[in-house]
């Protein structure tokens, strides 16, 4: 009987299953895709999930639990996995994304997914997840909530200029607006102590977040989002990564002479850290020389304002990556060297 190095189990996370494949690698290195189940993401099927692969896999070899880090759908998977002593790795979606077109698979479907991640989890050396700490989950949140307040008054005082600007407006739904808006006013207030208290308990957040606000156009709610959605950058191991996760990393298709597409970011990752990047973006442009060099470069070489400030979003996030790793605070110089042109 061949001895086992390696059983790992697939999961392609969506928000209403788990499509899961399991694969093993024996002393030969000789790698095997072998069972496949769908299971529901509930609790309920979590449990399922695991006396499933108990009765597939050997006992005599450690078991690994791979998934890509899909939005929020995966995290209660991995929460549980952890609770039940099971080793769970989990993978940034650009990482599989990248080892899939290294196979030779024409049509990418669920189950397609999922045996690629469990070959994926054989073929290399992954880190063992541990679950992040409960600070950067409630920030998380209360970022997030914070976010859909700001849209929903965004929308009301749309509403309540073209009501009090049409020929008849009603009293009454103007005051009834107001209303909504002071209230969505009150809970962002609320909303903004609740973030700064949990900071200020945390003394090395605090010196954190002081080194990411540094900083020139990163403000307080953006250097909290920023930690907040990346959990502390704990699964970003460089910079190419973290601007692949935000989704604004430049695809772009070249074949030959008869195919060629315009460079367009992906928009395929955190699109809550995409979007709090854009307004740190302009006042960088505005207020620090470095940032306003690129962009004016940038726009006369290819006259795409909107291009030039994504490209200086990415800039400045990697720059509060760097200067997290190492601990160190903003200043020109330092952004001269790190940031090229």
């Amino acid at each position: 009987m061949k001895i086992l190095l390696k059983q790992t189990v697939g999961i392609d996370v969506a928000q209403k299953e788990l499509v899961v494949s399991l694969g093993r690698m024996d002393e030969q290195i000789s790698i095997e895709v072998y069972a496949y189940k769908v299971f529901p993401n509930t609790k309920k099927g979590f449990s399922s999930l695991v006396l499933w692969v108990n009765k597939q896999t050997l006992t005599t070899t450690e078991v690994r639990y791979v998934m890509e880090a899909t939005g929020v759908y995966h995290e209660s998977l991995a929460y549980y996995l952890c609770s039940v002593q099971k080793q769970v790795s989990i993978v940034l979606p650009n990482k599989i994304s990248n080892y899939v077109r290294t196979l030779d698979i024409r049509t990418i479907t669920d189950k397609s997914a999922s045996q690629a991640i469990a070959r994926f989890g054989l073929e290399r050396q992954l880190e063992v997840w541990q679950p992040p700490l409960k600070i950067f989950n409630d920030l998380r949140q209360l970022c997030r909530e914070r976010e859909q307040l700001v849209q929903e008054r965004t929308m009301l005082k749309n509403q309540l200029h073209a009501e009090c600007t049409s020929a008849k407006s009603s009293e009454k739904s103007v005051k009834r607006t107001n209303k909504r808006i002071a209230l969505i006013d009150r809970q962002e207030k609320e909303i903004r102590e609740e973030i700064a208290k949990l900071i200020r308990g945390d003394e090395v957040l605090v010196e954190k977040m002081k080194i990411i606000s540094s900083i020139l156009g990163v403000g307080n709610l953006t250097a909290v989002t920023i930690i907040a959605e990346t959990n502390g950058f704990e699964l970003i191991k460089n910079k190419r990564q973290l601007v692949s996760y935000a989704g604004l990393d430049v695809r772009e298709k070249t074949s030959g002479t008869s195919v060629k597409s315009k460079p367009r970011i992906s928009k395929r990752g955190n699109r809550n850290l995409r979007k709090v990047m854009h307004f740190p973006a302009l006042a960088a442009i505005r207020t620090n020389e470095r940032f306003r060099d690129i962009f004016l470069r940038l726009v006369s070489r290819h006259g795409i304002k909107m291009k030039a400030i994504v490209a200086i979003q990415r800039k400045i996030l990697e720059l509060t990556f760097i200067l997290w790793k190492n601990n160190s605070y903003y200043n020109s110089e330092y952004a001269y060297q790190i940031l090229p042109s």
